[in-house]
């Protein structure tokens, strides 16, 4: 399976695009704070799941695709804080939110495959 073909890994490189121009506007002083680890944890997603993907088992894979969905929660948690702040004005945080909600079903149903594939062989 080549990862680079999956609709979760391509949303999640659409979510990564969408989170580096929001966070442009982001105040100098947060570059190196919250700027910056939005930033980590939105390219960790299709990192993990192109790492997974690429693992030997089933197993494995679930493993990364978990970290990736770890990594899906906290971008999620730093948008609504980028909100408190008033980083973000609330129009963009909802429209955000709508891809990153997109993603976690995604990223639920190629778990939940993967699952029963391990399920299948054991």
């Amino acid at each position: 399976m080549n990862y680079t073909e999956l609709d979760v890994w391509k949303h999640s490189r659409e979510l990564v695009k969408l989170v580096y121009t929001l966070t442009r506007s982001f105040p100098r002083e947060e570059l190196y704070s919250l700027t910056n680890q939005l930033r980590r944890c939105v390219i960790s997603v299709p990192s993990n799941i192109a790492e997974g993907v690429g693992r030997q088992s089933n197993k494995e894979t679930i493993h990364f695709l978990y970290i990736a969905k770890g990594s899906l929660q906290e971008v999620e948690t730093q948008l609504y804080l980028s909100f408190d702040l008033d980083y973000i004005v609330e129009e963009e945080l909802k429209n955000i939110l709508v891809k990153v909600i997109s993603n976690k079903k995604l990223l639920n149903g190629f778990i939940n495959y993967y699952k029963k594939l391990r399920d299948e062989y054991e």
